[in-house]
């Protein structure tokens, strides 16, 4: 049998030793965690008709009303409008009509560091976020099409009902994911992002809510035809809903003609500017 000599011994404590210290050390390493905390929103102006919805309650949205919780979310109708606060002076966020949002995680981490998700199911959201002095900081808008991520610039989304997503940078830099691909969104520029596609290369803003009527016909007493074409990241809201806008920014639509044969048209770009139209029906 061998022999357990005092050198062996020594080289075994030796190691466990080291392997005491590098346990210490990785125990030792300073970690961002979640901590309870309270974060919010805060709804700080309202226009029209306006809805929230929270763990507290429902109801039509006042000033000083808090979301705090995952899944509390707000609702502009038609012709309305609001501005969110993000708690602590991280920014706002502006919202056009006929936009819902809703919070995805609002969480404040050990190292001081905030991290504020959100979700545009539907309509523009305009959103202007103080540049973050903790490198654990950020703030994302998810959409069905992708998400946003930034840690300070003023920037705006406009959703679909297809889900397709336009993305227009006004300051600072965003970088916009989907499928697993990012393209940066530098000031002056725009993306659109179509579902189960990555987002389309950048190109100079336009903001610009011009809307071209090519047809706008009667098809019977009760129905009008409306084709046209406006900027593809652009929101074009008909008769008081949100439709559908081809990738290159045409769109052919069937509507309820009304009695006084007048259709309310707006078109709101990314950025949240905005532009109503009467068609008048021949």
């Amino acid at each position: 049998m061998r022999r357990f000599s005092w050198q062996h011994a020594c080289v075994l404590g030796s190691a466990l030793l080291m392997l005491g210290l590098e346990s210490s050390t990785v125990r030792s390493q300073p970690r961002s965690v979640p901590v309870r905390t309270r974060r919010w929103l805060e709804v700080r102006q309202i226009g029209g008709a306006v809805r929230y919805r929270s763990q507290q309650g429902a109801g039509q949205a006042r000033i000083g009303i808090r979301l705090q919780a995952v899944g509390d979310s707000i609702q502009t109708f038609q012709n309305a409008s609001a501005s969110l606060a993000v708690d602590t002076g991280i920014g706002f966020v502006y919202l056009s009509e006929n936009t819902t949002v809703r919070i995805q995680r609002l969480q404040q981490l050990s190292d001081g560091g905030r991290l504020t998700r959100l979700q545009v199911t539907g309509g523009q959201a305009r959103l202007k976020i103080r540049s973050f002095t903790n490198p654990s900081s950020g703030l994302r808008i998810e959409t069905p099409a992708g998400w946003s991520g930034v840690r300070g610039t003023e920037f705006g989304v406009s959703v679909h009902p297809d889900g397709k997503t336009g993305v227009a940078t006004l300051e600072g830099s965003v970088a916009t994911t989907a499928q697993g691909q990012s393209v940066a969104v530098n000031g002056g520029f725009q993306s659109l992002v179509v579902p189960g596609n990555p987002p389309s290369p950048p190109v100079p803003l336009t903001n610009n809510p011009r809307l071209e009527v090519n047809i706008l016909a009667p098809i019977d007493s009760r129905t009008v035809q409306i084709a046209g074409q406006t900027d593809p990241v652009n929101l074009l809201i008909v008769g008081g809903v949100a439709q559908n806008i081809a990738q290159n920014g045409q769109f052919a639509l069937r509507v309820p003609l009304p009695g006084t044969r007048s259709i309310r048209a707006v078109v709101v770009t990314p950025l949240g500017t905005k532009q109503e139209y009467a068609l008048a029906v021949p």
